[in-house]
């Protein structure tokens, strides 16, 4: 086996393994896409993307609530 046969051997190897990953993240654009538009259509409203805290609720509670969890794990684990 000569040196060109291995070189050319070896960029097929590469553009193989190359359109491989390529058809790999454009099938994963694509499922993400689908998703995405389901996801739109039958379920998540603003509410549940603003991490399940309602628009009126009081803010100053949800961070004094957040802090004390916080104070209290830094507490236990120290």
């Amino acid at each position: 086996m000569t040196i060109f046969d291995m070189l050319r051997q070896s960029g097929v190897l590469s553009l193989l393994g190359m359109g491989i990953v390529f058809s790999f993240l454009v099938i994963l654009v694509i499922c993400v896409s689908i998703m995405g538009s389901i996801m739109r259509r039958f379920g998540a409203s603003k509410d549940e993307a603003d991490g399940g805290i309602p628009p009126n609720a009081n803010k100053k509670a949800v961070t004094a609530a957040i802090s004390a969890a916080v104070n209290s794990y830094h507490k236990d684990n120290s």
